[in-house]
Formats: C-alpha cells, sequence, structure tokens
C-alpha cells in the first residue's frame, strides 16, 4: 500500500452537486495494487513572506504519512543549534555554561538555519535595522488575528521549589464545543486564525459496525482547497470546513480508504453536524494495540519542577500504561526546545522501546535558558509531528505537550498552526499541558492546537492560584470549568487510557 497522503479524485463540480443528504456514500470499491486512483495535486508554491494562515488554500499535503514499522532502535537524537557560529565562537572566551550533559547529535540538520537571522545577534540587528516602508513593508509583516498589541513585559516566572506532587486539570473542548467557541470570543490575543466556528464530526464503521480507527480521510472543497485527517481510536475525525477553505465551497468531495479499501462520499453545507460512512473492510482490528508517545517539552529556565516530576515519574507511567488492558506495545520519544540564543534551539530523541535509555536521555534534560517570555514551539512542533519517526497503520499516535510560554510569532519559519494541520492528518493526537506561568496567550493557543487535533487541554493546579509556590491544590488562573484533579503522572495515564480504550469499545 501506498503510504503517502492521498489526494482526491478529480470530479466535475456536477457531481459533486448532486448529492442531495448531508453525506452520502457514492462508492466503496477495492483498490487494485498500486493502482494510480489517488493523483496527487501538484504542490503550490510556498509563500515567500508569513501571511494569514486562512488565506491559504493548499490543494497537497505538507506532510508524509506515518510509515516507520518498528521503533526497535537505540535513541536517537538529532540538534538544532540556538546560537550562530560567531556567537559559539564568543561563548568559548566565557566560563562555560552548564547544559544537559548530553553528547553532541549523532547528526545535525540546523532548522534554525533555515530561518533568517537566528540568534540574539540577528534579533539586535533587526532591531537596529531601518523600518522598510509602503507595501514592501506590509508584505513583510506577518499578520496575525486580532493584530498584535503594543509589546508589554512578560508575566513574571515565579520560582518554584521542585515538589514531588504536580496537579493538574483537564478540560475537553470537543466535548463542550460551546464554552470553547465562548472562550476564543472573548480571549483577544495575537494568535495564528484559523476558523473551527463550523464543524462536522465524521465517524467510520465497517461493515460489521466497528469503529475504523486510523483510517486516512482527504476532503476536498469545490473551489479545490484540501484538507487531511487520520481516524482516532474510536474510528472519528473532526472537520472544520472554514480552516483550510476561506472560499467557503457548499460542497465537499470526502474520501476515507484503509487496508485496500475506500469510500466516497458528499458533505454539504447547512446540514447535519454528524457524518457516517461506511468502509467495507473485514480486516480484523489488532489483539495488540500500538502506542507512540512523545512528550514535547519546553525546557528553558522555568520548567524545573515540571522536568523534574516527568523524570521521576516515567517509569511509573511506562508500567501502568504496559499493564492496561491492550497491553501496548509503546514507543517512547522527546522533543526538548528552548529559544534563539540559547545552547540549542531544539533536541529530537526519536522514538524508541528501550525504556531504560530513554530515561536516561530524560535524566539529563535540565532546565536552562530562555530570556524573552515566548520560546521555540513552532520550531519544535513542527519537528515533532514531521521528524519524529511515527509508526504506521493502526497505530495511536500521542504528543504531550508541556509548556508555560507561548510561541514567538515574530520569527517566521514553521507556524503552529499549519502544523496542527499536519498533525490532524497524520493522526497526532497533541495534548497542551499548561504549567504555571503561561498566560492567556499561551492558554489560547495551546487550547486551538489540542482542539483542532481532537486532543484536550491538561492544566497545572495550585492551592492558591496566584501563589505556585505554596504548593499542588485545586486551583488555577486558567478560563476553565467543571474539571476534575489528579496527579500529573496519574493524569497523564488517564489520557493514555482513554484513548486506547476506544479500540476495544470500537470492536
Amino acid at each position: 500500500m501506498n503510504h503517502r497522503p492521498f489526494s482526491l479524485l478529480k470530479r466535475p463540480l456536477a457531481a459533486l452537486l448532486c448529492a442531495p443528504l448531508l453525506l452520502t456514500a457514492c462508492s466503496a470499491t477495492e483498490l487494485a495494487p498500486m493502482a494510480a486512483r489517488w493523483p496527487t495535486p501538484a504542490p503550490q508554491p510556498e509563500p515567500q513572506v508569513v501571511v494569514q494562515a486562512s488565506s491559504l488554500a493548499r490543494t497537497a499535503p505538507g506532510f508524509e504519512a506515518p510509515s516507520a514499522t518498528h521503533c526497535a532502535r537505540p535513541v536517537q537524537t538529532f540538534e538544532a543549534p540556538g546560537r550562530d557560529r560567531g556567537q559559539q565562537r564568543r561563548e568559548t572566551l566565557r566560563p562555560p555554561v552548564p547544559d544537559d550533559g548530553i553528547p553532541h547529535a549523532e547528526a545535525e540538520r540546523p532548522l534554525a538555519a533555515a530561518v533568517p537571522g537566528t540568534g540574539r545577534a540577528a534579533r539586535e540587528a533587526a532591531k537596529s535595522a531601518p523600518a522598510e516602508s509602503g507595501a514592501a513593508a506590509d508584505a513583510a509583516a506577518p499578520r496575525f488575528a486580532p493584530p498584535a498589541p503594543a509589546p508589554a513585559a512578560p508575566p513574571v516566572q515565579r520560582q518554584r521549589p521542585a515538589q514531588e506532587t504536580v496537579t493538574a486539570g483537564r478540560v475537553d473542548d470537543n466535548a463542550d464545543f460551546a464554552a470553547y467557541l465562548q472562550f476564543r470570543q472573548r480571549t483577544q490575543v495575537p494568535h495564528r486564525e484559523r476558523d473551527v466556528g463550523e464543524r462536522h464530526l465524521l465517524q467510520v464503521r465497517n461493515a460489521r459496525g466497528q469503529a475504523m480507527a486510523d483510517a486516512e480521510v482527504a476532503v476536498r472543497a469545490t473551489s479545490g482547497a484540501a484538507m487531511w485527517a487520520r481516524t482516532d481510536a474510536a474510528g472519528r475525525a473532526w472537520l472544520h470546513p472554514n480552516a483550510f477553505d476561506p472560499a467557503r465551497s457548499p460542497v465537499y468531495e470526502v474520501v476515507v480508504r484503509k487496508n485496500g479499501r475506500q469510500a466516497t462520499a458528499f458533505l454539504r453545507r447547512g446540514q447535519k453536524s454528524a457524518v457516517d460512512l461506511v468502509l467495507p473492510d473485514t480486516t480484523a482490528v489488532p489483539q495488540r494495540a500500538r502506542l507512540d508517545l512523545v512528550f514535547l517539552v519546553d525546557a528553558t529556565g522555568s520548567m524545573g519542577d515540571e522536568i523534574h516530576k516527568l523524570k521521576t515519574s516515567l517509569r511509573a507511567i511506562a508500567q501502568e500504561v504496559a499493564q492496561l488492558p491492550s497491553r501496548p506495545d509503546t514507543c517512547f520519544g522527546l522533543v526538548a526546545y528552548r529559544d534563539r540564543g540559547d545552547a540549542f534551539l531544539l533536541r529530537r530523541h526519536d522514538l524508541t522501546d528501550d525504556l531504560g535509555a530513554f530515561q536516561g536521555v530524560l535524566d539529563a534534560l535540565r532546565a536552562d535558558g530562555g530570556g524573552d517570555y515566548p520560546e521555540a514551539m513552532n520550531e519544535a512542533l513542527h519537528e515533532t509531528v514531521h521528524r519524529m519517526s511515527w509508526r504506521g497503520s493502526d497505530t495511536t499516535r500521542m504528543v504531550v505537550l508541556l509548556a508555560d510560554a507561548p510561541p514567538h510569532l515574530d520569527y517566521g519559519g514553521p507556524q503552529y498552526d499549519d502544523d496542527m494541520l499536519a498533525a490532524l492528518g497524520k493522526g497526532i493526537k497533541v495534548f497542551a499541558v499548561g504549567a504555571s506561568g503561561l498566560d492567556k496567550q499561551g492558554e489560547y493557543i495551546q487550547r486551538q492546537i489540542a482542539q483542532y487535533t481532537g486532543a484536550s487541554f491538561v492544566f497545572l493546579t495550585y492551592r492558591d492560584a496566584g501563589r505556585p509556590d505554596r504548593g499542588p491544590g485545586r486551583e488555577t488562573v486558567h478560563d476553565v470549568q467543571n474539571y476534575s484533579v489528579d496527579t500529573l503522572d496519574r493524569l497523564i495515564v488517564r489520557l493514555v487510557s482513554d484513548e486506547l480504550a476506544k479500540l476495544s469499545a470500537g470492536g
């Protein structure tokens, strides 16, 4: 089976308009081996400047489908440096700064080098550069929604003791979607806009009524815009047409395929919000679940006790996950990030089933660096979605994003909204964990990513929400209601357990 993301069959507009129902299964056929049934449209040229995300209508996926067959490999580490070479030479004249103690990467792929103006020196040079004028300046300036306000002092990053207990709450913005839309409306912060106000729940089953997990989904509008998704462990995927189709086409073609079978149907606006599609696949559900679990961690100086808790609880988390009813075959991965000007921009430790080696990598991680408030989350999320060796069919893919600051929206390069769309296309759920010190902008962006990928927003809680140093408790400064509280390690196990339980429930 071809593991590349697929495109939609080309059909005349009249055929698209013929469907009288919201979703009508028009065909369900078996694919011939290697048949060119799903031609990929020619990729569109990438824009040279950062523009408002909703104006980009893509007709080809910006990612490769998950295709790794295993994770039985030693830990492989790749690094993107945070300093340019000039800065690194100057650093040798100063006392060495303690870092993570991780050996030099086996291979370096300086992602930051592809982004103009890396490092603190470049930022200072940019500040002193003469301002552009006229249309050139307008074209070069990134546009967000709403426009960014005047720079403000970042929230105070309070020193917190490395406490043994870290408590957290959880909200599912897809379960209480009306409340989430109200949160978006009243929270006016700079962000990358993707309109999720209209959504449709796609449910894919086989002829026996079993949920079809990890089925590939492609949606194409009459305007030519397209999106991609993979169903989750319950055979579901949320479709948000306005997020990828600014033209707001009236009809969409939906194509689903798995294990050599496919089904085609049509989606009409303004009708039912729930969509059911039957895929004639009689393949049995795998007896053992496969889980790819990646920790995406802000490793700047204010994240000490969260990183400490993750280190001390990893083995307990792994043991509890291994004892779940599905007995998952689990791979672990880590992406740690800081910011430009730090010792590293990001470090990626690829997925492995060697828990002892992975624990060693995590034990070596230290909180250090930072400086300004936003961090290199954009680059790290891009690395996580596109560069990890995610396994292919019938895998549950989860990211636990642990951060206390929003991404830089002023760097150019990868942007989180593009990569949350790619994550949905690859079947990766991003469970965002807001650490203490996370401001309104950080909360908004973390909830954007979690909601779009079908995941939950998790947030640390304290005895006194305004005083994290007073220890764990039930209070939070975040704009959430009706949440339960547990220790962070137990909550991570629950997130995994809830996802894997859908596999057996769907069968």
